[in-house]
């Protein structure tokens, strides 16, 4: 019998600590701590993805990676859209809007995302689109059209270098099949037979169109059969384990990807090995169909659906790295009194946080809480009872500001030692939901309202002794969180004056406010978040447009804002700790605005983490 050292050239290595890169994937070690032999093994698997900024069906997915692929178009489920979003591989954010709003278009399935093509298309009521349109990474700008305009077509191919096949024209589907140049199509060898409903991956030369209807209606005539095109010729590939039309593909003609077909396939995965296709044991969590793909035959993501209308996202891997998205989980339940009014009252990290102040809907309260990272505990109460008090610092220095004892408004400010509250100089006026970022010795108050609910642009700046004018925000705002350093702040959305809501996001430099990018998806107000710096922050929960709670959340990179997992419940006027990793939210309000109940109830973010698959060896 060869020996290992024969079969691979080397010797297994005795360790005392497994291998942490997937370099090491197949190869056979001793772990003479663990006392057992192991190896790192491939894996295939689907995990959430942070959701959409627009819920929607039948978008098209460009882009050949998961951390540059773009959604566009589709439909809401009320009328087609023309929106665009980018993905970054933790998060979405808006760009460009389509020229001409459609959905069941074709698209570069194989281009970067800022060189990207979509072309035909559906534009009700009842009508197809020949449009084409080019994306350079932000805007799109019109080209050429097809020769023959459709819908539920199929896309593959770069830019300048792309191929559709199929669709419907209507009444019937069709076996046309165009190239394009980069600025205006051709007409090349038709499909074998008629097909639409199809999925395309690939480029020009070397791409597979697959599934499909061959006939309408759709799904009765769906169909397993698959096409491979050289960039000339077509012809016949062995066909996928199921039948379906809508499925996604991506990757190329040596390693693709099939998913999320309709009607029964909506949550299979199917590989493409470069000869033959094969059922994948990665399942999709959520059986939607009209999804929009991206990315790779190995690391690719499916997003949107019906039905419902939806803004999931789901991100496949094959690798021998394990991948474990970003998620909120059930934290402990506070120990006081659930109560609302915390949005600018929670400081601290996810091992050591702090809250305090708040009402229970009827009176203000002086409570504080300390988390240890397991449990919450009462500590020494608040100088005063107040609500929407500002606050910043750690766990055993911290400061709070300002707020309402329940009519009117405060200049009340003390110190917290990590066990007690001591006054300290008040602020020179009044302010109700002042934001607090900094530290103790060195914070920054800026916003919040006063006489009354007046939104002000007040800062204040607090040096350990007194309060200074800072540089006033460009636009009065309360009810928003913020999060940074006195010198190097951010101060996102919220509520103006009287009520108007804001979407801006102001950064401060230690003596002025600048306008920087809006908010996405939604304007929001009433959130919480994470003291962290200017280049990382989290605002979680809050108000949409003022109108009702929700459980998202959004992650600021320094520049933009973008989608981040959402949370189990939606909720109002939460405690926020921790930062843009590690979040906790905390009590609040929910539904909102009726008939709303106060909850003790917590959860907790954890950014997602990779590792390799590491697998101990049995005899079996």
């Amino acid at each position: 019998m060869a020996t290992y050292r024969e079969l691979h050239g080397k010797a297994v290595k005795t360790v005392t600590t497994n291998p942490s890169d997937d370099a090491a994937e197949g190869q056979i070690w001793f772990n003479s701590t663990d006392n057992t032999f192991k190896s790192v093994v491939s894996l295939e698997a689907w995990s959430s993805a942070s959701p959409l900024l627009t819920a929607r069906e039948r978008a098209t997915g460009t882009g050949n990676a998961v951390n540059a692929a773009l959604c566009s178009g589709g439909h809401t489920g009320t009328a087609q859209t023309g929106a665009t979003e980018e993905f970054n591989g933790s998060g979405w954010s808006t760009s460009g809007s389509l020229g001409t709003t459609r959905y069941m278009m074709g698209g570069s399935t194989n281009a970067p995302q800022t060189a990207v093509w979509v072309a035909g298309g559906a534009t009700p009521p009842g009508g197809v689109t020949n449009a084409t349109e080019e994306y350079d990474g932000s805007t799109w700008t019109a080209s050429n059209n097809l020769n023959l305009g459709r819908m539920f077509l199929a896309g593959a191919g770069t830019e300048p270098a792309g191929v559709v096949a199929g669709g419907n024209p209507g009444p019937d589907y069709t076996t046309a099949v165009e190239e394009y140049n980069g600025s205006s199509w051709t007409s090349v060898t038709v499909l074998p037979s008629k097909r639409s409903y199809l999925a395309g991956f690939g480029v020009q030369t070397a791409a597979i169109f697959a599934g499909g209807s061959t006939t309408p209606p759709a799904n009765p005539n769906k169909t397993n059969t698959a096409f491979e095109y050289d960039g000339t010729n077509w012809t016949s590939t062995p066909t996928l384990p199921v039948s379906g039309t809508d499925f996604d593909g991506t990757g190329t003609t040596a390693v693709g990807l099939v998913f999320a077909g309709n009607p029964d396939q909506t949550n299979k995965t199917i590989n493409w090995d470069g000869s033959t296709f094969a059922l994948s044991p990665a399942t999709l969590a959520n059986s939607f169909r009209h999804r929009a793909g991206g990315g790779t035959g190995s690391n690719a993501l499916a997003s949107g659906g019906t039905p419902p209308v939806s803004s999931a996202s789901e991100e496949y891997n094959k690798s021998s790295t394990v991948i474990t998205a970003g998620a909120f989980s059930s934290g402990p339940n506070i120990s006081g009194t659930a109560r609302r009014g915390l949005n600018c009252g929670g400081i601290g990290t996810i091992t050591a946080g702090l809250m305090f102040g708040g009402t229970d809907a009827s009176t203000a309260k002086n409570e504080t809480e300390e988390y240890n990272g397991s449990s919450w505990t009462g500590s020494g109460n608040y100088p005063i009872s107040v609500q929407n008090v500002g606050g910043t610092g750690t766990q055993t220095a911290a400061i709070g500001f300002g707020g309402s004892p329940g009519s009117g408004n405060t200049a009340t400010a003390a110190d917290y030692d990590g066990s007690s509250w001591t006054a300290i100089t008040s602020m020179p006026t009044t302010t109700w939901q002042p934001v607090g970022t900094g530290t103790a010795a060195a914070a920054l108050s800026s916003g919040g309202a006063y006489p009354g609910s007046t939104s002000t642009t007040q800062t204040l700046e607090w040096d350990n002794s007194s309060w200074t004018a800072g540089g006033s925000l460009t636009t009065a705002r309360r009810y928003f969180s913020g999060f940074g350093s006195q010198t190097d702040s951010v101060a996102p959305g919220g509520f103006g004056s009287p009520n108007a809501m804001i979407s801006a996001t102001e950064e401060y430099n230690g003596s002025s406010w600048t306008t920087v990018n809006s908010m996405v998806a939604t304007i929001r107000s009433q959130t919480c978040g994470a003291e962290s710096s200017s280049s990382a922050g989290i605002n979680a929960t809050g108000t949409l447009n003022g109108s009702s709670s929700t459980n998202k959340s959004f992650i600021y990179n320094g520049t933009t804002w973008q989608t981040n997992p959402s949370m189990a419940t939606d909720r109002v006027e939460s405690a926020g700790i921790g930062d843009s990793t590690t979040l906790m939210v905390a009590t609040g309000i929910t539904p909102w605005p009726s008939p709303g109940a106060l909850v003790s109830t917590t959860e907790q973010f954890t950014a997602g983490t990779t590792a390799v698959n590491v697998k101990t060896l049995t005899q079996s």
